[in-house]
């Protein structure tokens, strides 16, 4: 149930925060998601809003930055910075 929430709660805040520019720079809204949220990617949902705002998303750069954001979730995790 705890899940369910998070997953919702995740998706309508992905909705309410991303806009036209977010969208231009997948790699920072990527990296955003990962290492500030510790988010599962996201990139199934803001495709559809970024083609509502006009703009295309571009996948591959969105999912590069989610793992970079990963690879510094997981540094940080590991020496005490997030819980």
């Amino acid at each position: 149930m705890r899940w369910l929430l998070f997953l919702a709660v995740t998706t309508l805040t992905a909705c309410a925060t991303v806009d036209a520019h977010d969208c231009q720079n997948a790699y920072d809204l990527g990296f955003r998601d990962a290492v500030i949220f510790g988010a599962q990617r996201q990139d199934d949902v803001y495709g559809p809003i970024c083609q509502r705002n006009g703009v295309q998303l571009d996948v591959a750069r969105y999912a590069q930055g989610w793992r970079e954001g990963v690879y510094e979730f997981d540094a940080r995790k590991a020496h005490g910075g997030v819980e």
